[in-house]
């Protein structure tokens, strides 16, 4: 057994004791403690692997390629033998590989070929913290491929095991997810790390100054240590990187490498950056994403800089895209970082915001699932049979808007078709299932062979698979097709990006060949560029775009698109659109890559995304209806035809929308309908108790809104301008919501006016709660019980008032305003209106709503 002293050594034993018993354990081990390279090496001959193979995922591809590299070396052996790899890519096993490190998208596919992993008798998922939607994913599925085919033990008596692992996990809650099982917790060694905050952050703050500052202060402080720098993304990280260039060329300092590291690097970049420095006395600086907050060890460093932030992709419901957005990391996050300087030695944490912000932050991330497009999960769960999501065993199950959002594009790319209540998985998305990329690309994929135009389409497929690093200063797709073909010359700092491309376009074409498609002979005549706006349209016919008038493109979604600069596809009219950057709040989005697009395809290979519609509607402009039909891609109107007649159902519909959008006071309210309203919705409240069907009609604002189509749709036949809204007959319209026997019950329970003891008829104000009777207090006199109406069930709120109709008194208890707070009214009122009646008893007093001189 191979000892490196690690502290997850010392849980080893009890770790093979527990996986003896249990099929399922939880590890939990602070950063450095050794479990990424040592346990996968101290299970890889326990007898109840029975031979079988151990699979370990990790969610990012440079700490599956070091892991790899790691435990073979401690083997004295290379990737390939005992312990291989696969990823996107690069893939390095042999025959006799015993553990294979697979990024988690590898699990998935291998679940889709073989759902009971037969070869397999241990899955570890590393770094589940992270939560990424793949891991999830592939967690769900192995517990369902355990249930359906190795529930207790495969046919060689070797039952499937699984190991959760992590630093920062919530460890009881994915131990209560798999049947309780036994949480294994190592304390771990970790060094000593002293956290320097800094003043409170605020959004306004340059992110990139407030860097560079405290990156030099750290090297000044701390001659002899390395740094690692945590940043959001790439364009902070070459800002930064520049910025410290300048700083070391101006001070001539000789002992200081500057070491980039994110995604987008080659892997020869990446393992650069985390590899030992080639000299001694020198230091390093690596400048990173949050690649490098789990699972890597980097050689040297003892010193963290974090400037709190990560960029994330999310996932907008409203326009259907995925935008990368900069967001505040969590506490556990916080702590994989400053982990970072405590591996090999005491070390510092340079914090860039305050000690009470970092209580502030959340506890964890938010994980994936819960925010990011389902579209690729959701095609691999109808190709495993799975329709609805619940069958499975989730942490966190996939939200239901954006999993019916996901289901809606799957119908729409024609993967799937519902048959007898039922969606089914059709011959073209079980080839776009079979393709190991988002769905979109898959389609594209699959149209592009059926078409005859597998190259065009591997190369698009290719280049929108991985992060454009072009942006903005390009938009032309064409210009990447012709890099990629050798036809135009790649700029030296994207040579990585074209290797790259070019060698997952090659993948993709062995893919694509495989699936054997017939294509498409008659398309001969598109030319390239045909082609290549088609394939796009294909992938995001959401995104399809035409200029407008005022500048600027209008996207098929609804949202608004422009290009920056000055480019030749400005000069076209339509656009198909691959990419687009912006803002949930903003207005509009920046075009990144598109390539024109000839509208002729919307009669012929896009034919299949116009739709016909008769569309009648409210004119805001004109306040007209106007109805016409209309041949639309989305939110784009290609044609419209004014109709001389209109369908009722058409009209009233039409109409109902803009009532609801506008509100009700659209229509010919009165004072007396808005009390009519109130006495209805009074009665109604005292009505819990009965049947539904014998209590008063809901007439509030929301219920007629809601039912506007039943109680309204017959009148509005004969409008069609602003002004004659006003001519419908509200009130008759409205008492028809009434029958016969409410409506007579309705002023006997709910009288307009009450009778007061002086003989008068006083209206009641039904719009306040409980009703109001405002009366002179004269003519009260000798009434000793509080008006009340609905068979005494409602008294009403009296409001005594002054002879100059002001409130003298408020009250629901007459009685009790007699004996007490009269005798002070009394007082005050009587020398300033002494021609009124102010007796001394009341309620012995005659009603009068007349002054003295005239009793």
């Amino acid at each position: 057994m191979i000892k490196l002293n690690l502290p997850i050594e010392e849980v080893l034993s009890d770790l093979k004791r527990l996986l003896t018993l249990r099929h399922e354990v939880v590890l939990q081990a602070p950063p450095g403690a050794g479990k990424t390279t040592l346990i996968p090496l101290a299970l890889k001959d326990e007898p109840w692997l029975g031979g079988k193979k151990i699979l370990m995922l990790e969610p990012r591809r440079l700490a599956t390629r070091s892991a790899a590299y790691r435990m073979a070396s401690l083997l004295n052996e290379s990737p390939g033998q005992t312990v291989g790899y696969r990823m996107r890519l690069d893939t390095t096993v042999g025959k006799n590989t015993r553990i294979e490190v697979i990024t988690e998208g590898i699990l998935t596919r291998m679940l889709q070929h073989d759902p009971s992993l037969d070869d397999v008798g241990l899955v570890i998922f590393d770094e589940f913290h992270e939560r990424n939607l793949e891991s999830d994913l592939a967690l769900g599925l192995c517990l369902k491929g355990r249930a359906l085919f190795r529930n207790e033990a495969d046919q060689s008596g070797n039952p499937l095991k699984i190991l959760v692992m992590s630093a920062t996990l919530e460890s009881s809650k994915v131990a209560g997810l798999l049947q309780d099982a036994p949480i294994i917790q190592s304390q771990g060694k970790q060094y000593p790390v002293d956290v320097i905050y800094g003043r409170a952050s605020q959004p306004r703050d340059s992110i990139v100054e407030r860097t560079v500052a405290t990156v030099v202060r750290a090297l000044e402080d701390n001659t002899e240590s390395s740094v690692l720098v945590f940043l959001p993304g790439q364009g902070e990280i070459r800002r930064v990187t520049e910025s410290l260039a300048t700083w070391i060329s101006d001070r001539k300092i000789q002992d200081v490498r500057l070491n980039p590291l994110y995604g987008n690097l080659s892997i020869e970049d990446q393992q650069t950056a985390i590899a030992p420095l080639p000299g001694a006395g020198l230091r390093k600086v690596v400048i990173a994403t949050n690649i490098a907050e789990t699972s890597l060890t980097i050689e040297g460093i003892d010193i963290v800089i974090d400037s709190g932030l990560v960029r994330e992709p999310v996932f907008d419901p409203a326009t259907g895209m995925t935008r990368l957005q900069t967001r505040k990391i969590s506490r556990a996050s916080s702590i994989q970082r400053m982990g970072r300087a405590g591996r090999l030695r005491p070390g510092r944490c340079y914090r860039l915001w305050s000690e009470d912000q970092q209580q502030q932050l959340a506890s964890h991330a938010t994980p994936e699932i819960l925010q990011a497009d389902l579209a690729p999960l959701a095609l691999q769960l109808m190709q495993w049979g799975v329709e609805d999501p619940a069958e499975l065993d989730w942490l966190d199950a996939p939200p239901a808007g954006p999993w019916q959002q996901a289901i809606e594009l799957l119908v729409n790319l024609g993967a799937l078709v519902k048959t007898q209540d039922r969606l089914v998985l059709t011959r073209h998305g079980k080839f776009m299932a079979s393709l190991p990329t988002h769905p979109r690309l898959a389609h594209l994929l699959v149209c592009g062979a059926s078409l005859g135009h597998a190259d065009i389409a591997v190369s698009l497929a290719s280049i929108l698979s991985d992060r454009d690093p072009f942006g903005q200063e390009n938009p032309d797709i064409a210009y990447r097709l012709a890099i990629l073909s050798g036809e135009s010359t790649c700029p030296d700092r994207h040579r990585g990006w074209t290797r790259r491309t070019q060698q997952l376009a090659r993948q993709f074409n062995e893919q694509i060949s495989r699936l054997k498609i017939t294509a498409d002979t008659s398309s001969a005549s598109f030319t390239r560029d045909q082609v290549t706006g088609y394939l796009l349209s294909c992938a995001y016919p959401d995104r399809i775009a035409r200029s407008r008038h005022s500048g600027g493109y209008q996207l098929a979604n609804g949202r608004s698109a422009n290009l920056v600069g000055n480019h030749i596809l400005s000069k076209a009219k339509w656009l198909a659109v691959a990419e687009v950057g912006g803002s949930t709040r903003s207005k509009g989005d920046t075009i990144r890559s598109a390539a024109p697009l000839d509208p002729t395809l919307f009669g012929s290979l896009l034919n299949y995304l116009v739709v016909e519609q008769t569309v009648a509607d409210w004119d805001k402009k004109t306040h007209r209806f106007v109805a016409e039909n209309r041949k639309m891609i989305g939110a784009l109107i290609l044609e419209r035809t004014k109709l001389d007649s209109v369908p009722i159902e058409a009209r009233r519909q039409a109409l109902i929308e803009h009532i609801r959008g506008q509100g009700l006071e659209l229509l010919p309210w009165t004072p007396a309908l808005r009390q009519w309203q109130s006495r209805v919705l009074l009665l109604r409240s005292l009505d819990n108790d009965r049947p539904m069907d014998e209590q008063w009609p809901d007439v509030s604002d929301s219920a007629l809104l809601e039912t506007l189509a039943d109680w309204l749709g017959p009148y509005l036949d004969n409008i069609t301008l602003l002004s004659h809204f006003k001519k419908i007959a509200l009130g008759k319209v409205l008492n028809a919501l009434l029958s016969w026997d409410k409506s007579r019950q309705l002023n006997a329970l709910a009288p307009i006016r009450f009778e007061v003891p002086s003989g008068s008829n006083i209206a009641i104000d039904y719009t306040q709660s409980p009703p109001v009777l405002a009366v002179k207090l004269q003519e009260m006199f000798g009434c000793d019980e509080t008006p009340s109406i609905a068979r005494g069930k409602v008294h009403l709120m009296v409001h005594l008032l002054s002879p100059a109709g002001r409130p003298l008194q408020v009250t629901r208890d007459l009685a009790g305003f007699w004996r007490s707070s009269y005798h002070d009214v009394k007082r005050d009122m009587k020398g300033r209106y002494p021609k009124h009646p102010w007796p001394d008893d009341p309620l012995t007093a005659i009603p009068t709503n007349r002054t003295k001189s005239k009793n």
